[in-house]
Order: C-alpha cells, then sequence, then structure tokens
C-alpha cells in the first residue's frame, strides 16, 4: 500500500504533541517554491475531535492556513490493529505518547513488522535499552529505523558533547566532558507531568533495569586517556560557569555512552543504505574528529539555595517513588511533593515562552596524548568550555529537534541506515542536524580554551 502521509505525529494532541504538530506546520509544503520535504502530515490518536482541536490550535498560532494536505487518523495503542493499519499510511512516526514503558512497546512493534521508520522523545533508559534488545535485529531486517532521545533528551547532549569533543584537535585529547543544565525564566519554570510519571515508574522498576543489563552481553568501551575523573562532592561550585551543580540522573548520560560503545564497535560510524561516495567520506571524517570521553550531566543554578530545593525534589521523587502509596501521593499532588515543579495540568503559554536553557560542556583533558599515559594518576592540565542553548525544553526544544531529525530522514533516507535501534547520536552525528538546530533557534557556542594550573 502506498504511504499516504510522510510523517504521522502520534499523541498529537497531548502536552508535547500540540507543540509538535505547530512545529510541523511550519516545514509543510504545500507550494511548489518550497524546498522542504514534508508534503503530507498526519495527526493520530485515540479521540479525533481532540485532534481536531489541536489542528485549530496549531493553525491559530501559524502562518499556515492550508489544512488539506493534514489527515486526521483514529489510532489507539491499545488496538494492535489501528496501529498495523497506521503504520502502513506512513514513512515515520513520530511518538509523543508516554510513559513509554507503558505505551511505547505496542507503537514499536508495529513499525517494525510494517518495516516503518520509528522516532520518539523518550527520556527513559529502560525502554531504550529493551527496545534495542527486542527489536534491533528485526528492525534491521525490516528495513525500520528506530530513535528514541529525539529531543531535549538527549540531542543536546550528544550533538553538545560532540561538539566539544571536536575542538580538541591534535596532539590535544579530553578525558572527561561534564554537563551543567540550567533553566531559566522570567516565570515560574513548570515541568511536563508526563516526565515525572516516568522517572517515578523508572524509580518503581529499577530492578527490571538491572537485570536487563545483566541479561545482555557488555558492549564495547572506548579507551579514554587518562585516569577516571573522582566522583567529586554532592554539591559543586562551578565558578567558570557560574553556577552551582548536583548530579543529574537523566538519560542523557546513558545516551552518550551508547552511541560511544556503537562508535567503538563501528570506528567509521554506520553505513547508510546506499549512501554516495561523498557522503561515505563525509561520515568518516565526522567520526575521525569525536573523541571519547567520560561524560556526566549535572542540573545548575545560580542560587544555592535553588540546589537544595532540587536536592529536596530528587529525595521525595526516588522515596515516594519505591511505595505504592508514595507514586499514589506524589502523582495525585505532583504540585505539593515537587515543590511547585510539576503539575498536571502543565504549564501556561506564557511560561512556555518565557523559559529558556544553557547546558555548559566543561571538557578537561591533556594538550598532549603523551601527557595522560606517563603517570596513572596525571591531571588535566587543558580546559575547553563550549555551550549549547535555546528555548523551554519540552515544549519548544523538543519539538524543533523532532522535526528537524524527520526532515532529515526524509530529505537524507539513503544515508541513515538500513534499520535497527539507535541512540540518535551515532546516526544524526554526521548529518547537518547541528546546522540546522542553530538555524532553528538552538545555538552551539565554543565559551573558552585554556590551559589549567597543576
Amino acid at each position: 500500500m502506498a504511504n499516504s502521509c510522510d510523517v504521522v505525529i502520534l499523541g498529537a494532541s497531548g502536552f508535547t504533541g500540540k507543540y509538535v504538530v505547530r512545529e510541523a506546520l511550519k516545514f509543510l509544503n504545500t507550494t511548489s517554491s518550497s524546498t522542504s520535504p514534508l508534503i503530507t502530515l498526519g495527526l493520530a490518536g485515540r479521540n479525533p475531535t481532540k485532534l481536531s482541536e489541536t489542528l485549530k490550535w496549531a493553525l491559530s498560532n501559524s502562518e499556515f492556513q492550508n489544512p488539506d494536505s493534514i489527515s486526521i487518523i483514529k489510532a489507539d495503542v491499545s488496538d494492535p490493529s489501528s496501529l498495523k493499519d497506521l503504520c502502513s499510511k506512513t514513512k515515520l512516526i513520530l511518538n509523543c505518547v508516554g510513559p513509554f514503558r507503558l505505551y511505547g512497546e505496542p507503537v514499536v512493534s508495529a513499525c517494525v513488522e510494517a518495516g516503518c521508520d520509528y522516532f520518539d522523545i523518550c527520556g527513559e533508559p529502560e525502554f531504550m535499552e529493551k527496545m534495542e534488545a527486542v527489536y534491533h535485529q528485526k528492525a534491521v531486517e525490516n528495513g525500520s529505523l528506530l530513535i528514541s532521545a529525539c529531543g531535549f533528551d538527549s540531542v543536546p547532549a550528544e550533538l553538545g558533547f560532540m561538539f566539544n569533543s571536536k575542538q580538541w584537535e591534535a596532539p590535544a585529547v579530553p578525558n572527561r566532558v561534564e554537563a551543567y543544565l540550567s533553566l531559566e525564566s522570567d516565570k515560574r519554570i513548570v515541568g511536563n507531568f508526563g516526565t515525572l510519571e516516568s522517572a517515578v515508574l523508572g524509580i518503581a522498576n529499577v530492578d527490571q533495569l538491572q537485570a536487563l543489563r545483566k541479561s545482555r552481553p557488555r558492549r564495547a568501551r572506548p579507551v579514554i586517556p587518562g585516569p577516571p575523573p573522582s566522583k567529586g562532592p554532592l554539591i559543586e561550585h562551578q565558578k567558570n560557569v557560574g553556577l552551582w551543580a548536583v548530579k543529574l540522573p537523566s538519560a542523557d548520560a546513558i545516551v552518550v555512552r551508547r552511541t560511544l560503545s556503537t562508535l567503538t564497535e563501528n570506528p567509521h560510524g554506520l553505513s547508510g543504505v546506499s549512501e554516495s561516495d561523498e557522503h561515505i567520506e563525509k561520515r568518516k571524517n565526522f567520526w575521525q574528529a569525536v573523541k571519547p570521553a567520560h561524560f556526566g550531566v549535572k542540573l545548575g543554578s545560580k542560587s544555592l539555595f535553588s540546589i537544595f530545593r532540587y536536592i529536596m525534589v530528587g529525595v521525595n521523587i526516588g522515596l515516594l517513588g519505591s511505595l505504592n502509596i508514595g507514586r499514589w501521593l506524589i502523582l495525585k499532588f505532583p504540585s505539593i511533593f515537587t515543590l511547585g515543579w510539576f503539575r498536571k495540568k502543565g504549564p501556561s503559554e506564557e511560561e512556555v515562552e518565557s523559559a529558556t536553557f544553557k547546558m555548559w560542556f566543561v571538557g578537561q583533558g591533556y594538550s598532549s596524548a603523551n601527557l595522560a599515559s606517563q603517570e596513572a594518576n596525571s591531571k588535566p592540565d587543558t580546559e575547553i568550555i563550549t555551550r549549547v542553548m535555546g528555548p523551554e525544553i519540552g515544549y519548544l526544544t523538543t519539538p524543533i529537534i523532532l522535526l528537524q531529525c524527520a526532515l532529515i530522514v526524509l530529505s537524507q533516507r539513503k544515508n541513515l541506515p538500513k534499520g535497527g535501534v539507535f541512540p540518535p547520536g551515532i546516526v544524526f552525528g554526521p548529518t547537518d542536524l547541528q546546522e540546522r538546530l542553530q538555524q532553528n533557534g538552538i545555538s552551539f557556542d565554543v565559551i573558552s580554551k585554556n590551559a589549567l594550573s597543576s
């Protein structure tokens, strides 16, 4: 059956989904003068009425006013036949239905069976690793490209790490890159309730993730010059970027490590299904410039008081997430137990528009690889700081990233792997994704390069 939609947004009427729809309208090609590969779009979900309301809302916030090229499709993740029909009608599913541990696998399974490509905005390590374990081989065979974390989780971390890594010109080499995430707003910062629900369920099922990892073969690990970094204090004062910081248990570090493991197994990156000689050379040159390093993420603030609030919320989520009654309480009354950072109705449009993020990447390493191998406890003598910054993370940055990933697939599919389950960095690293993000309000900057005192 011929594809009737280039892209289908599943869960289009949800909190994040409606912003993905609005972003998609910017690139929907209905004129002969447009170069966008997105010509037909589908909005899918359980309730066609809500989908139509979402489209009306998105059109009211867009210059695009031709809904004839947009299809409303009824589909339910609990109805396999509706998902099968959905996947037969499109080249690519953008899945916004979370938590993914509850609702994601039926969509992945349907896409793999149909040979349809699949992207999502998941930040749940267990779901991502389980999908790789269960569906990777069949996805390769059927030509289905499955990529999770195609939003703020975890593309800024992946591309930001690579951007910092590429600043280390030979003979210099990095040893560690620490990312410091700072969320800023003129108004209150309010998180996506789905993100909270995913975190709570992740804590409740942490044993399943550990069991999954133990059941799988150990992945290749990159060789990183110098000794591994120490754990450091609970609260850090990173003076070079003006932030107090505490470790953030997010998916970003896990996703970056998955990309580095895949790169270690495939030093030139992943071959495209039918890529040109020019792109093969570009891909090899790109990965040759990316150097492995230890990677971690911390949540930062200019205020030490805010760091104590972060810790308090983290403790609440950790303790309550491990108990049935605790999970009920925090998901029933999120605003109380997260000190107002999460609420069921989500942020207002004014709160979304006022928020921004900065992600600082502080890389430390050696001016020469020889220095790293001279002594077992040799200390880094060089520091390179880079930064990624952009608009609000959940409803603005995430849709921007997801749509640009989709446009790359539509226009450059031959240069990407035939199929399989991968993190975003190993697939999109050699493409023009960074340039596209820069053109759409997400910047990448080199802040400083300095020698460290011994």
